[in-house]
C-alpha cells in the first residue's frame, strides 16, 4: 500500500485507511480525511514539509509525519 507521502504533486488517490490511532486520527479525520475520499497533492514545500493537497474542494496542509499514516490507493 502507498501512503499520501509518497504520492508527487498532481497525482490523485484514495483514502483506504488512516494508520494512525488516538487523538491524531480524530484530528485528520475532523479535517475532512475520511476512507473513500478522493485526494490530490497540489504541492510539497521545498523542504518536503509541510505537503499541500486538495480535498473536498479546500486546501488542506498536512505535515509529513501525518502523511506517512494515511495510506491511498491510485
Amino acid at each position: 500500500m502507498m501512503t499520501l507521502r509518497d504520492l508527487k504533486p498532481g497525482q490523485k488517490g484514495t483514502v483506504v485507511s488512516i494508520g494512525e490511532k488516538g487523538s491524531m486520527r480524530r484530528r485528520i479525520m475532523d479535517m475532512g480525511v475520511t476512507p473513500g475520499i478522493s485526494i490530490k497533492v497540489v504541492k510539497v514545500a521545498p523542504l518536503g514539509d509541510p505537503i499541500e493537497v486538495n480535498i473536498r474542494g479546500y486546501e488542506l496542509s498536512l505535515r509529513k509525519a501525518e502523511a506517512e499514516n494515511i495510506e491511498v490507493q491510485l
